[in-house]
């Protein structure tokens, strides 16, 4: 028995607005999902704010987390490249992701607290917010 939960979140390289289009986010979302059955890991909540995504997720101990995350890195960034290639204009050069990413193992006592998070992303700020900021 187990109960491992993680908290991942990725960002799109220099934080370019590139998840504005709800076609992306949920081409995006369905490429996780799809990845994630072929390690036997299970997603929890996935949600997208303009420029990184939240995904929550539950693993066996034995889960390679590097080879998962960089499977969905690899695999996601190729692909919306390819079915999407107005995101290209929004990247520098061919790269989607930023190299770096933050994973946490999160404690089940604050899991409904970090689902809500996650569910919130994107829904409070105003497209004003994001005017001002370069891309």
């Amino acid at each position: 028995m187990y109960s491992l939960h993680y908290h991942f979140v990725q960002c799109v390289k220099y934080r370019r607005k590139a998840l504005t289009n709800p076609l992306v986010v949920d081409f995006l979302k369905t490429k996780i999902h799809n990845i994630s059955e072929t390690f036997d890991v299970e997603v929890l909540n996935i949600e997208c704010d303009k420029d990184h995504f939240h995904l929550l997720f539950s693993a066996k101990p034995s889960l390679d987390i590097s080879k998962y995350i960089n499977t969905i890195k690899t695999i996601t960034s190729r692909e919306i490249r390819k079915n999407f290639p107005e995101v290209k204009t929004m990247l520098w050069k061919d790269t989607f992701w930023s190299r770096s990413y933050f994973i946490a193992l999160i404690g089940q006592v604050t899991l409904d607290i970090l689902k809500q998070y996650v569910e919130n992303q994107g829904k409070y700020a105003s497209d004003e917010e994001y005017k001002d900021q370069p891309n």
